[in-house]
C-alpha cells in the first residue's frame, strides 16, 4: 500500500461500494478518514468501526449533497474536525440512472448534474484553502464518459464535466502544489448496482473487456490511494481507466 501516513482524507458517499473500498484503502495507507455519507448513517458507521478495528482512525461526516449548500455545510463540518489541514479529498459520491432519451425529465437531469457535478465543484471550492502542498484531489468519472454503453446519456454528461473539470482543476491548483486527477471505472460489482448481478450484465461486461472478470469495488480503491500518494507525485489532470480493459 501506498504510505498516507499522517494525512487526512474526506471520502464523499464513502459507506457503501467504491467509497467504503476507497475509505477502507485509505485507511490502510494511514491516512485519517471522514467517511461521508447522505442517508446510510448505519453503513457509514460500520466503515469506521472497522477502520478503528484495524488501528485506524476515521469518523463520519453527514451533508445532502444534491442540495445547493450541502458541499458548503460538508465543508465546514470537515474544517471543524480536520481543523487547517486537509490533504486527500475524494469526491465519489454520485447518482446514476438508466433512461432513454425521451424519459429523462428535467428533475433526473439537475439531481445528476446536482451531485455528480455542482457538489463536487463547490467542495473543492470550499476545501482548497485548507489543502496544502502535496495534497491531491480524485474525483470519479465513468466508462460512460467515454463510450456509449446502455441508456444513460445525462449520467454520461455528468461524467464528461467530471473529466473536463479535472483538467481546469488541476491547472488552477497546480500552483499551489495541489494535483487533481480521475479515476474511470468500468461495470463494478457493488451492492448497489444490480446490473452485473444478472447473468445477461455479467456476459456484457466480460464481452466488452480484456480482462474477463467482473471488477470489484477494491480494485478502484488501490488505484485511488495510489493517486492521493506521493508515489503519483508527478500526475495530474488525468483521468485513469480503471476498467479492465473495456472498450478497446
Amino acid at each position: 500500500m501506498p504510505n498516507l501516513t499522517g494525512k487526512t482524507a474526506l471520502v464523499t458517499g464513502g459507506s457503501r461500494g467504491i467509497g467504503r473500498a476507497i475509505a477502507l484503502s485509505l485507511a490502510r495507507g494511514g491516512a485519517q478518514v471522514l467517511v461521508h455519507y447522505t442517508s446510510c448513517e448505519t453503513e457509514a458507521e460500520a466503515v469506521v468501526a472497522e477502520i478503528r478495528k484495524g488501528g485506524g482512525r476515521a469518523a463520519i461526516v453527514a451533508a445532502d449533497l444534491a442540495d445547493a449548500m450541502g458541499p458548503h455545510k460538508l465543508a465546514a463540518e470537515v474544517r471543524s474536525i480536520i481543523g487547517a489541514r486537509l490533504d486527500i479529498m475524494v469526491a465519489n459520491a454520485g447518482e446514476s440512472k438508466s433512461m432513454s432519451l425521451d424519459e429523462t425529465s428535467v428533475e433526473d437531469f439537475n439531481h445528476l448534474f446536482a451531485v455528480n457535478v455542482r457538489a463536487p465543484f463547490f467542495l473543492v471550492q470550499q476545501l482548497m484553502s485548507v489543502m496544502c502542498k502535496n495534497s491531491s484531489v480524485v474525483m470519479l468519472s465513468s466508462l460512460a464518459a467515454h463510450s456509449s454503453v446502455g441508456s444513460q446519456s445525462a449520467y454520461a454528461a455528468t461524467k464528461g464535466a467530471i473529466d473536463t473539470m479535472v483538467k481546469h482543476f488541476a491547472s488552477v491548483l497546480g500552483e499551489h502544489g495541489i494535483r487533481v486527477n480521475a479515476v474511470a471505472p468500468g461495470a463494478v460489482e457493488t451492492d448497489k448496482s444490480s446490473f452485473t448481478k444478472t447473468d445477461a450484465g455479467r456476459q456484457f461486461t466480460l464481452s466488452m473487456q480484456a480482462l474477463k472478470r467482473v471488477a470489484q469495488p477494491d480494485d478502484i480503491g488501490t488505484v485511488v490511494a495510489f493517486l492521493s500518494s506521493n508515489d503519483a507525485r508527478w500526475i495530474t489532470g488525468e483521468t485513469v481507466h480503471v476498467d479492465g480493459g473495456s472498450q478497446l
